[in-house]
C-alpha cells in the first residue's frame, strides 16, 4: 500500500513538472522570462557608485531627505537629490545586480545584491559589509523558477523573452 501511494505521488510530481517544464513546445525556454546569471566572484565585486542615469524600469522608492532612492529592478538604485523639489537632480546610480529592495539607516544603505545583503556607505560610496546567501533566488515576474544552474553562478535577474 505504501509503495502504491509513493509511486502515485512520484508519478504525479513527474506529470506536474512536465506540464510546467523549462522548455515548452513552442521553443521558448523558461516561459516568458529567461534567467540572467553572474559569476559569484563578479557579483561580490559588482556594487559600485556611478554617474546618474535615466530611469527605465523603476521599482520601489525610499525617501530620506534630501534624497530619494529609486530602485531600478535587478540593476541597482538611483540617487536623486530632492533639495529643490521643483528641480530634482539625478546625482548617481548604485550598481547592484539583482537588487530589488533597499533601506537606509544613518549613512548606510542596506540593499540586496541578488542573494546577498550588502551594506553600502553613502558617504564613502563603498561596500562596508556583505553577508552571503541571505535572500532566496529572485523569482521571475511570471512567478516561474529556474533551478538548474552552476553553483559558481548566481541568478541576478530576469529578462523578458522576445
Amino acid at each position: 500500500m505504501k509503495k502504491t501511494i509513493f509511486l502515485s505521488l512520484f508519478l504525479f510530481l513527474i506529470a506536474l513538472v512536465n506540464t510546467s517544464s523549462v522548455a515548452d513546445y513552442m521553443g521558448e525556454p523558461y516561459g516568458a522570462y529567461r534567467p540572467v546569471f553572474m559569476k559569484r566572484a563578479d557579483l561580490e565585486n559588482s556594487v559600485s557608485y556611478r554617474d546618474g542615469r535615466a530611469l527605465t524600469h523603476p521599482g520601489k522608492i525610499y525617501s530620506r531627505a534630501p534624497y530619494i532612492y529609486v530602485n531600478e529592478r535587478y540593476k541597482g538604485v538611483h540617487v536623486i537629490n530632492n533639495s529643490d523639489p521643483a528641480h530634482p537632480v539625478n546625482e548617481g546610480f548604485i550598481v547592484a545586480p539583482g537588487c530589488i529592495d533597499m533601506a537606509v539607516k544613518g549613512d548606510i544603505m542596506y540593499l540586496d545584491n541578488a542573494v546577498d545583503l550588502v551594506a553600502f556607505d553613502l558617504v564613502s560610496k563603498k561596500v562596508t559589509k556583505r553577508v552571503k546567501n541571505v535572500f532566496p533566488v529572485p523569482v521571475a515576474p511570471d512567478n516561474s523558477y529556474y533551478w538548474m544552474y552552476d553553483e559558481d553562478m548566481v541568478l541576478v535577474g530576469w529578462e523578458k523573452n522576445k
